[in-house]
C-alpha cells in the first residue's frame, strides 16, 4: 500500500486591538527565513508541531515569539485557508481575545520589526497569501483556497 500524502499545518494568530472606531492587527517584518524575507507577515505565527494542536500551537508561538501569554480558552476560530504552494499547507487563523504581556520581538534572527497596522489598510509590502487571508477575516470568510504564494 502506498503512502498517503502528507500535508503541513500552520497557525496564526490575529493579535487584533481596537482603538476608537479603528481596529490593528499586529505584524512583524520577516528577515534570515529563507521565504518572503523582507514583508509583513504574522506576528507569531509558525508550524504546528507533532502531537500538538493548533490553539495550543498558538499559545505556543505567542510565547516563543512574541512574549506574551495566551491562553487557549481566550482564542477564537477565524479562517481556514488550504494553501497549494511549494508545499501543501492547512493555514488556521485564530483571533486572540485577550492576552498578558507587552508583544516584543524574541527572535531577533528571525523578525526585523514588529509593528501594529489598520487591518483595513495592510501595508503593500505585506505577504499577498496573508493580506488574502486577513480580507476573507474581514468579510467573515471562515474557508478559503490559495494557489500560489
Amino acid at each position: 500500500m502506498s503512502e498517503h500524502f502528507r500535508a503541513f499545518s500552520a497557525i496564526f494568530p490575529l493579535i487584533l486591538r481596537t482603538d476608537g472606531r479603528k481596529t490593528e492587527i499586529l505584524l512583524h517584518r520577516r528577515q534570515n527565513t529563507g521565504w518572503q524575507d523582507g514583508k509583513w507577515d504574522i506576528a507569531g505565527s509558525g508550524h504546528v508541531d507533532e502531537g500538538e494542536t493548533a490553539r495550543s500551537a498558538v499559545s505556543r508561538e505567542c510565547k516563543e515569539e512574541l512574549g506574551i501569554d495566551v491562553k487557549i480558552d481566550d482564542l477564537s476560530f477565524a479562517l481556514l485557508s488550504h494553501r497549494l504552494s511549494e508545499k501543501t499547507y492547512y493555514d488556521m487563523y485564530f483571533v486572540v481575545n485577550n492576552y498578558t504581556g507587552v508583544p516584543r520581538i524574541i527572535e531577533t534572527e528571525k523578525c526585523a520589526e514588529l509593528k501594529w497596522f489598520d487591518i483595513n489598510a495592510l501595508p503593500s509590502d505585506m505577504i499577498a497569501c496573508r493580506r488574502t487571508a486577513v480580507e476573507a477575516y474581514r468579510n467573515n470568510d471562515y474557508y478559503n483556497e490559495i494557489i500560489g504564494d
